[in-house]
């Protein structure tokens, strides 16, 4: 008996105000013509006007026909300069129906476009990004933020707080969520990696790991038990290890992924390093979900100067990691 067809991956706008139409619909015709099935889902004006300005019409795409709650037309442009009520319902909308599909077993995984944090806040989402509300649609309690650059070497970053403000860090930074992030991170690379016995590195939370408790105790308090707990566990984990100095000397090659404290710290080396290459990925789903690692980017949007390469990247990967999960059943 032959093995079934690989079920599409869901395509989502994002702010249709910004890039994430222009880039996913570049993306999605060079998956298509790579033999990727996809499926764009929303509000179907709003991909049919985008099409038209990138002149892709001539290529269509399947376009799935349940819809969003608005309908943007934007023929001459978007619809707004930035953020938006209505780009934040549509946006939404897209994302409430590829949750839906991937969870009925419709879709074989998510890849969604960037959305404005404004925008959905306007619209009265209470989730400061993708991941959190990914999380609660799905029923999620343990899931982790993942940034990816596969091309060797490949570079992984994962975090253990996510969009928190800066001030509120140190008290999310507790052992039991440092010992989850390890452990979740851990078993998504061994499940969807096929990594048998992954190799984790913590950073420490304060400059220089704490040095020795002179600059914060957090590191001897809670990172080390933290590590403690995720080796009784299973994990292969090492750290705390000062950020500067594990970046700067190229240490991060010698692990599967690094764990970073904070968004920040960990972001900023890898959007450095990765050079526009790298894939967001939430672990801990029971579906796949990825994305670009680039925002709306509103002040470019409509002049079909978007670069579409960290969203094609998301779609290789997110196919990739979907029929790893259909193989293993």
């Amino acid at each position: 008996m032959s093995a079934p067809a690989p079920r599409p991956l869901a395509i989502t706008p994002g702010d249709p105000n910004g890039i994430g139409p222009e880039v996913a619909l570049k993306a999605a015709s060079v998956a298509r013509r790579e033999g990727i099935d996809v499926v764009l889902v929303g509000a179907p004006a709003t991909w049919l006007s985008w099409s038209i300005r990138l002149g892709l019409d001539s290529e269509p795409l399947p376009l799935d026909g349940s819809g969003g709650p608005v309908e943007i037309d934007a023929e001459d442009g978007p619809a707004h300069d930035g953020p938006s009520t209505e780009g934040g319902r549509v946006a939404l909308g897209a994302i409430d129906r590829a949750i839906a599909g991937c969870l009925a077993g419709e879709f074989g995984g998510m890849v969604t476009a960037p959305i404005s944090k404004e925008s959905v806040r306007l619209a009265g989402s209470p989730f400061p990004g993708h991941t959190e509300l990914l999380a609660e649609r799905a029923g999620a309690d343990n899931v982790v933020m993942m940034l990816v650059r596969e091309a060797a070497p490949a570079l992984r970053v994962a975090l253990v707080t996510i969009h928190e403000p800066l001030r509120a860090v140190p008290a999310l930074v507790t052992r039991q969520r440092v010992a989850a992030t390890l452990a979740g991170v851990s078993g998504a690379l061994q499940r969807d990696w096929a990594i048998g016995r992954p190799r984790l590195a913590l950073l420490g939370l304060n400059p220089h790991a704490g040095d020795g408790g002179v600059i914060g105790t957090e590191e001897a308090d809670i990172l080390a038990p933290a590590l403690e707990d995720a080796r009784a566990a299973g994990a292969d984990a090492d750290g705390p290890f000062p950020a500067d100095a594990f970046f700067g000397r190229g240490a991060w090659q010698r692990y599967d992924v690094v764990v970073a404290c904070y968004h920040d710290q960990g972001l900023a080396p890898f959007k450095a390093l990765a050079q526009g290459a790298g894939v967001n990925v939430t672990c801990g789903l029971p579906f796949v979900r990825t994305s670009p690692d680039h925002g709306t980017a509103f002040d470019i949007a409509g002049h079909g100067k978007a670069d579409e390469s960290s969203m094609l990247e998301a779609i290789r990967l997110a196919a990739v990691l979907a029929a790893r999960r259909d193989a293993a059943g």
